[in-house]
């Protein structure tokens, strides 16, 4: 009867931002030019790493596979979320759904790992210099970045085959713009809490752990930093960290506060003004910050431009 009841469900509804009327509008605009300048600055971001030489160091590797990783991020939710906001007709079936459950997970759970490797790279490049190309060498930077990728797909793997494996008999709408985890799990008509303390412990292990590590790892830095004779070396080696920092703070602060948590403690309201900002607002934070407040990008970024500009016209002498 059970399994019978679950297969009568074949689509959800994302109910989204559809109380709000006709301010959805508004926020389809926001949100494209949001969305649209998230996509330009990472693509930037990536297309300046590939072409200048100089930015070919294992800090913007990984900064590359980062932003690659965040433009993947933001496809798996944001045009659904945009396309939602114009239409009366927002369903999402069964399959979808849990294949968007999927890829967000994954690639969440990557950029969380991919960011700790990144703070292992400054930890490494500051604290061991000398050892530096021998231990972050090119085999070791692809390891990382598969290490991670494989992780989080792996624990996406798990987080799905315990949502999807709820039976749901009782509704098939979604308070949330897209399928995230609580929103979904609620709808279970069983017995969920051996569930949600399995994917509370995967949340401890994907967000916190990672996250202690990276503490740690920036208490020797800044040991490290401290015993530099001159300030302006101090200064530099303080700058390289500022942008990693920065984005530290921000990505794991916004997923703690949504994951760290029991589901009985989800609030559809305040939960889902905090998903817009790990879902569509971070993703462009990560580039901004890394250009704005880094020398060596926005160096590169210069370079790049002089050198594609079109020509300047030359006036022939007859």
């Amino acid at each position: 009867m059970t399994r019978q009841n679950q297969s009568m469900i074949t689509e959800f509804i994302l109910i989204g931002f559809s109380n709000l009327g006709d301010l959805q509008i508004l926020l389809f605009f926001i949100f494209l030019l949001v969305y649209l300048t998230t996509l330009m600055a990472n693509a930037t971001i990536m297309t300046v790493i590939r072409l200048d030489r100089t930015l070919h160091t294992p800090m913007y590797f990984f900064l590359f596979v980062l932003s690659c990783s965040e433009t993947c991020y933001t496809l798996v939710t944001v045009p659904k979320m945009l396309t939602n906001l114009l239409s009366t007709c927002q369903t999402i079936s069964f399959s979808g759904c849990s294949a968007q459950l999927f890829f967000f997970v994954g690639l969440a759970c990557t950029n969380c790992f991919l960011i700790a490797v990144m703070g292992y790279d400054r930890y490494i490049a500051i604290c061991n210099p000398l050892n530096y190309t021998l231990v972050v060498s090119r085999a070791t930077c692809v390891q990382l970045v598969l290490a991670s990728s494989c992780c989080g797909f792996l624990i996406s793997v798990v987080v799905n085959v315990l949502v999807f494996s709820v039976p749901f008999c009782a509704s098939n709408q979604i308070n949330h713009f897209f399928c995230d985890i609580s929103p979904v799990i609620k709808l279970g008509c069983a017995d969920t809490n051996l569930k949600e303390m399995v994917i509370f412990f995967l949340s401890i292990l994907v967000l916190l752990v990672p996250f202690v590590l990276i503490f740690i790892s920036y208490v020797f830095i800044v040991s490290t930093i401290l015993k530099i004779a001159s300030a302006e070396g101090q200064r530099k080696a303080f700058a390289t960290c500022a942008s990693h920092l920065t984005v530290v703070i921000v990505h794991y602060g916004c997923a703690s506060f949504i994951y760290l948590r029991p589901t009985s403690l989800y609030s559809s309201d305040r939960d889902r003004l905090m998903a817009v900002t790990y879902t569509v607002i971070t993703p462009l934070l990560n580039p901004l910050v890394y250009t704005l407040r880094n020398k060596e990008v926005k160096t590169a970024l210069s370079k790049v431009l002089s050198r594609y500009s079109f020509p300047k016209t030359v006036r022939v002498a007859w």
